[in-house]
């Protein structure tokens, strides 16, 4: 991977530095170039001439477009500093948007990158579903962290995990992800068993033929979860095995412009206590 896609939160919060510094030392480990995309949040007052005149709603509009740009600002310093630390080929874009389309934004830029990153700090500040959008709307796979929960791999590559049940998904997620299962020191490849119908036993002896055509070290796992939740099995599998990444395909099916999003990925979009990668 050489082209790295970082997004900013700027509403209404800014990216704290945690995640600016993983993500450029996450860069640093792929030795990828970074593109931290700044969105500005764009607030659109109706036209509502008694709020206008109670509470200047306008006004108010405009206050936090600048508190969001401050806010932008204030994260692109953060990440140039770093980058001229860590000596990371990198730059920034800044641009603008309403709240609701900014996953739309981000998503256009995600198609010329192999991979965004999009860090998440609490529920209320938007990341999921900028995470989402990029990952039904850009073709291209995102990875979700947590500074602090569900932290970055910085410093190497250690034990990776990639979730196997056979599907497209599935294939699209081991393609996507193959330059960093190459720089990974082992690969464990996860097969839920009796979860889906088509997750057997024996399932991850292929993807093992086919990951030691690329020198990649990997060995196959099957668990039965029994009446675990699948997205919670993946994640104490990760953490049990002590690996800082999950790499898995994301599903959803197409409502209009909505996606109902399948049980694992909702719990890692949601609920992520492991960094993780999603393609679909």
């Amino acid at each position: 991977m050489r082209d790295i896609l970082f997004h900013f939160d700027s509403y209404p919060d800014p990216t704290p530095v945690e995640a600016i510094d993983q993500a450029v030392e996450f860069a640093a480990l792929l030795g990828a170039e970074i593109t931290a995309l700044a969105v500005q949040a764009s607030f659109k007052p109706p036209g509502n001439w008694l709020a206008e005149r109670l509470i200047n709603l306008s006004g108010l509009c405009a206050h936090e477009e600048e508190k969001s740009l401050a806010n932008c600002k204030t994260a692109i310093a953060a990440f140039s500093e770093r980058l001229a630390k860590a000596n990371v080929a990198g730059k920034v874009l800044l641009t603008k948007s309403e709240p609701a389309l900014m996953g739309d934004q981000v998503s256009i830029y995600a198609r010329t990158r192999d991979l965004c990153l999009v860090p998440v700090v609490d529920s209320l500040d938007g990341q999921r579903s900028v995470a989402e959008a990029v990952l039904f709307g850009s073709g291209r796979p995102v990875l979700l962290y947590r500074p602090g929960a569900a932290d970055l791999p910085t410093a190497a590559l250690e034990t990776v995990v990639l979730a196997w049940d056979g599907s497209r998904c599935a294939a699209r997620a081991m393609a996507d992800a193959l330059p960093i299962l190459k720089k990974a020191r082992q690969v464990r490849v996860l097969t839920v068993i009796k979860e889906k119908a088509e997750a057997k036993p024996g399932l991850g002896a292929d993807v093992i033929r086919h990951l030691g055509l690329y020198g990649i070290n990997a060995v196959a796992d099957e668990v039965d979860i029994g009446s675990q939740k699948i997205g919670a099995a993946l994640s104490d599998f990760a953490k049990a095995h002590h690996s800082k990444l999950l790499i898995m395909g994301g599903y959803g099916r197409s409502k209009v412009r909505e996606f109902i999003l399948g049980g694992a990925t909702q719990h890692m979009l949601h609920e992520p206590d492991v960094a993780i990668m999603l393609s679909h």
